[in-house]
C-alpha cells in the first residue's frame, strides 16, 4: 500500500488525501519521521483535515516530541470545530489530557 501511494505521490500527484494515505501508511510501518512529514503535508493542503491533524499528532508524539504533538493537536480542535467533527475532537481531547496529566505528574 505505501509503495502504491509513494508511487503516485512520485507521479505528481499530490494532495490532502493522498498525503493522509501516506502518512497513515508510514506511521503503521513505525516510520514515524516520513509519517510527520505526509501528515503535516496534508494540513498545508487542507487545513481543516481534522483527522490528518489527530494522525500527525500521533506521530509526532511517538516520536518524543511531545510540545509539537500538542501543537498539533490543539490545531486540529480548531479545524474538528471547523468542519463539525465531533469525533475527532473527542479523541484529541484525549490527548492533550493525557499530555497534561504526565506534566502534572512529572512535576
Amino acid at each position: 500500500m505505501r509503495e502504491r501511494l509513494q508511487a503516485l505521490l512520485d507521479a505528481g500527484r499530490d494532495d490532502a488525501l493522498l498525503r493522509f494515505g501516506l502518512g497513515n501508511a508510514c506511521l503503521q510501518a513505525g516510520d514515524l519521521d516520513a509519517a510527520a512529514t505526509h501528515l503535516a503535508a496534508a494540513t498545508r493542503h487542507d487545513p481543516d483535515y481534522s483527522a490528518a491533524w489527530k494522525l500527525l499528532g500521533k506521530a509526532l508524539l511517538a516520536s518524543g516530541r511531545e510540545d509539537t504533538a500538542e501543537a498539533a493537536w490543539r490545531a486540529g480542535l480548531d479545524a474538528a470545530a471547523r468542519r463539525g467533527d465531533v469525533q475527532s475532537s473527542k479523541e484529541m481531547t484525549v490527548f492533550l489530557r493525557r499530555i497534561e496529566r504526565v506534566r502534572r505528574a512529572g512535576a
